[in-house]
């Protein structure tokens, strides 16, 4: 090991490149502290943050109620496991299906997003007897085996992977497709509701009940993965209220615990009442640090209201982003928010870093993405409005890539 603790930006990226496996391609800075919608680097330099730590940071960095949450709880029992019964984890449970759409009322607990859609998919195949699954080309849903199968983009697919097969891929939106696609064969049609690496955009409100219609003609499950839209990111709690649609399985991660990594499944009920001992597992979903963080979010975002500043949120930015040259249109819902370029994003992301912001790319060049803490205010937003017009003015920056 290195005699020198890693205190700077320059020590902590030397020491982590020297002994983590380079799965990663980093943005050259450090983060070390985090409050509200902003965070510092090892060095000082502050910077607001559009991004929220890739849509984790929901309810703002180390907001004090779930900081105090997640420090009583550490202080009482940091983990025991789903063999026995937990006061953490039964409150968690309770809170988060107090939110879920009327009939979705039971929950699993697991660890992460690609686990979430492993477990739905799990329970699809189960329910239904069949092995068929519908997804979207674009769609991304993890990394593990099972959620592979239902991604889209080649890029996350290895080829040498033994990657399942009986899938279907169609275009995000399209009815036609969706109508051949799904057949009595069909165990379940696995999509996000809003893609967001795929390019964010919104199918309209006629085809999400097109694709109720026919899972319920032919008896397949509908499955919505909410890993970053739920929680209230797209200014309600979970997407399907804005369509009028209700799926079968919704699974969630990202934000869901406000930094502390989970990840969770909401069911049917009457197929949870279908499910018996040992069709699912898992040794830290649910664990009580989780679970107490899990509560904080969901009473956090009730009381603050926050669904609903989302959507407020989102308009303003759809507002402000109106006739800003270089800016073509601004897609998606709440603060859910991709911004379409007239030229590459990458390397506007870049020149926004030289002014204090962080903003994200995903599958389309063209578009930038927003998935900011929903507690952000017009006042906090103002200045990213003024240094995009500003780095838009000026072109991409010389060489810039990372």
């Amino acid at each position: 090991m290195s005699d020198v603790t890693p205190t700077t930006t320059a020590q902590i990226i030397e020491t982590e490149d020297r002994w983590q496996v380079p799965t990663y391609a980093h943005a050259p800075m450090a983060l070390v502290k985090g409050d509200g919608c902003y965070v510092e680097d090892a060095d000082g330099t502050r910077y607001l943050d559009l991004y929220g730590g890739h849509c984790v940071a929901l309810v703002g960095h180390c907001h004090p109620r779930l900081v105090e949450a997640i420090r009583e709880q550490a202080g009482k029992l940091l983990f025991y496991s789903n063999v026995v019964y937990n006061d953490a984890r039964a409150r968690a449970a309770a809170a988060v299906t107090s939110i879920a759409p009327e009939g979705l009322r039971r929950v699993f607990f697991c660890n992460s997003g690609t686990e979430a859609n492993e477990v739905a998919l799990k329970i699809a195949r189960k329910h239904t007897g069949r092995t068929h699954v519908v997804s979207m080309a674009d769609g991304f849903h993890g990394r593990t085996l099972g959620s592979l199968g239902v991604t889209g983009p080649e890029k996350f697919r290895d080829p040498t992977w033994p990657v399942p097969t009986q899938h279907t891929r169609i275009p995000y939106g399209d009815a036609d497709a969706l109508r051949a696609a799904i057949t009595d064969d069909t165990a379940a049609v696995v999509l996000e509701p809003i893609p967001s690496m795929g390019g964010i955009r919104v199918a309209d409100d006629a085809w999400f009940r097109l694709l109720r219609e026919r899972c319920d003609a032919h008896g397949a499950m509908l499955v919505f993965d909410e890993v970053q839209t739920g929680f209230g990111r797209t200014g309600t709690t979970f997407f399907g209220e804005q369509v009028g649609v209700t799926p079968d399985l919704i699974t969630a991660a990202k934000g869901v615990a406000g930094g502390v990594p989970a990840g969770l499944v909401l069911v049917r009920e009457d197929i949870a009442a279908e499910m018996k001992v040992g069709d699912q597992g898992t040794t830290f979903g649910g664990g009580p640090l989780a679970a107490a963080a899990m509560e904080a979010v969901v009473d956090i975002l009730r009381d603050e209201r926050l669904a609903e500043n989302a959507a407020r949120m989102g308009a303003w930015f759809r507002d402000r982003l109106s006739g800003v040259p270089g800016v073509r249109g601004v897609s998606g819902r709440g603060l859910l928010v991709g911004i379409d370029l007239d030229r590459p994003a990458q390397p506007v992301v870049v020149g926004l870093r030289a002014h204090g912001i962080l903003t994200g790319t995903g599958g389309d060049p063209m578009q930038m993405r927003l998935l900011p803490p929903l507690t952000l205010t017009e006042a906090e937003a103002e200045p990213f409005v003024a240094a995009l017009t500003e780095v838009l003015a000026a072109g991409a920056p010389a060489g810039a890539s990372s």
